[in-house]
């Protein structure tokens, strides 16, 4: 690796806290989530998979939200549930992760999720899609290798290669042996240490308090295996050699916090110089917010998901 200046160690130091404790939280207690699913559920198209499951809610125009690292699909219920009033919203959970249950051991994580992504994307009308996070280079994935089978494609806080936050000079064979301790770092930590990072972690993710402990669980009922395998993956996955040829529309939406996340300016010139090869991206920067945007700031999300929609 070339050697980082202090701002970009700042970056990646708050970005690789996500590398093994990235969850997600709302404010709902499980007893108004499973009263808001039961609510809202429609019946799915035909669809198994041992990668992901779907939960549906709503009619009109299709949008799949796909959550991050380690996080459960309750992420997005709170939009999901709004959108629901007018589309046919397609909650995605992947394997391994909240509580999913998980069957690949080591195996290979993000490649088979862009595979049953697309899958399920072929049974609906060209779907939009909206990703966190690793959830975000699932569907730009996507869009890259089945542009056919999406309509537009929204990425909230995500990088077309994750590891360029070690500097701009990072490729995928440079990055494998920060992904191995990443991993490894994820598979050897017992229980109690283990719950700890997690909860340190949560605070550098998210502004919003009242979703920590959530996160926390959630990561706590990751398979820790599963998790191992997709921060590698993610990690050495560079999805930027393909932006120049993309034809679908995309929204980078992406944070900054002056108190404590990452600095605007950093901010501009990360998402600027990762995504300069896409054509016609429009980057959005979200002020006073973490890594998840959904949580911090929901009502600017909102109002920018509405847009992309229209």
């Amino acid at each position: 690796m070339s050697k980082i200046s202090a701002p970009a160690r700042t970056l990646r130091a708050f970005m690789l806290a996500a590398a093994v404790g990235w969850a997600a939280g709302n404010i709902f207690s499980p007893a108004q989530a499973a009263t808001l699913e039961t609510a809202t559920r429609q019946s799915a198209p035909a669809f198994a998979s041992d990668r992901l499951s779907v939960e549906v809610m709503g009619q009109g125009p299709d949008v799949i939200l796909i959550p991050g690292f380690a996080s459960s699909r309750d992420v997005w219920r709170p939009l999901a549930e709004r959108l629901s009033a007018t589309h046919r919203v397609h909650l995605v959970q992947l394997a391994g992760f909240a509580g999913e249950a998980w069957s690949h051991g080591d195996g290979a994580f993000v490649q088979p999720a862009v595979d049953e992504v697309a899958r399920y994307a072929k049974t609906l009308n060209r779907p939009a899609i909206i990703g966190h996070s690793m959830g975000a280079l699932t569907g730009l994935l996507v869009a890259q290798q089945h542009p056919e089978v999406v309509g537009k494609l929204m990425s909230v806080d995500s990088l077309p290669f994750f590891s360029a936050l070690y500097g701009p000079t990072a490729t995928a064979e440079s990055a494998k042996p920060f992904a191995e301790q990443a991993a490894a770092g994820i598979l050897n930590a017992d229980a109690a240490s283990y719950r700890v990072q997690q909860e340190r972690t949560a605070g550098g993710m998210m502004r919003n308090e009242a979703g920590h402990a959530a996160m926390v669980e959630w990561s706590m009922t990751s398979d820790r295996h599963a998790m191992a395998s997709a921060i590698r993956d993610v990690m050495t996955a560079d999805a930027r050699p393909g932006l120049a040829a993309m034809t679908t529309p995309v929204w980078a939406v992406y944070a900054a916090d002056a108190d404590g996340g990452v600095p605007s300016a950093m901010a501009d010139g990360m998402w600027s110089r990762e995504y300069a090869a896409l054509p016609g991206v429009k980057l959005v920067r979200v002020d006073d917010s973490r890594h998840f945007i959904m949580n911090d700031q929901p009502e600017r999300l909102g109002a920018l998901v509405d847009e992309f929609l229209k």
